[in-house]
């Protein structure tokens, strides 16, 4: 039975996240960042010179993989993006191990709901990122719409927008762009029934979501829907936000 993650310390909820994932990515084929819907909008922001970090990647990076800093806790993952050029460190991104002000474009998708100590995070985040830096994340929203899926793979929470947009402002960034995001199905009983399989049948189910479901999802997914500030998040179960690092 899987513990509530309220009721988890903050070290069971790491090998939680490292676990899963260290199962997930062992087996796993890295998928190249052109292929996900969020390249047109990262091409978009790549510079010459730039100094590029991305959090939390596992084997789906949305950065380019040369010339970027790849942290994450899963080392299965980090040998698979160096071994394809990326400059890897294993950690957490409540503990970044870089200097203050550095990095030019940040991505941490789907990654600060799994951590307990969100506001630390965040405070990384902002420190490692240079003045008018860009950062792209994504976490899921709306605390109504948890589900037994978000406590296996190790959420902490569910954002409120309007309490997550004071967040990120509390460590520097503001909301310049947003989108729907995430390719988890709507349909309950198929979250359900996945979840089942990756209980009962985890190798089979694992081996299915690389080789099967993942690359469905990929093919197609659609355009990101990109809006000024805030979008109207009724009914969304996930969002990507654009933010800016405050210059002062």
């Amino acid at each position: 039975m899987t513990l509530p993650s309220s009721a988890r310390s903050d070290t069971e909820l790491l090998d939680v996240n490292r676990h899963f994932y260290n199962v997930l990515w062992t087996d796993a084929r890295l998928i190249e960042p052109e292929r996900f819907n969020t390249w047109p909008l990262v091409r978009s922001l790549l510079a010459p010179a730039q100094r590029r970090l991305e959090v939390a990647p596992g084997l789906r990076p949305r950065l380019p993989i040369e010339d970027t800093q790849f942290i994450d806790i899963s080392a299965p993952a980090l040998a698979k993006l160096r071994a394809r050029g990326g400059s890897c460190a294993l950690g957490s991104i409540t503990a970044l191990p870089y200097g203050d002000s550095i990095f030019h474009v940040i991505c941490a998708f789907d990654v600060i709901e799994h951590v307990d100590d969100d506001e630390g995070a965040l405070a990384e985040l902002g420190r490692v990122a240079s003045p008018g830096a860009t950062l792209i994340t994504s976490m899921p929203l709306d605390p109504a719409q948890w589900t037994g899926f978000d406590d296996f793979v190790g959420h902490r929470r569910r954002y409120e927008p309007g309490d997550l947009k004071a967040k990120l402002a509390r460590h520097g960034f503001s909301v310049e762009r947003s989108a729907v995001f995430g390719m988890k199905p709507r349909s309950s009983p198929l979250v359900d029934l996945g979840m089942w399989f990756l209980i009962h049948r985890r190798k089979r189910a694992m081996w299915l979501y690389n080789r099967v479901l993942m690359p469905l999802g990929v093919r197609f997914q659609k355009p990101l829907a990109l809006a000024e500030g805030l979008i109207d998040t009724a009914g969304v179960g996930e969002i990507l936000l654009l933010c800016r690092r405050r210059s002062g």
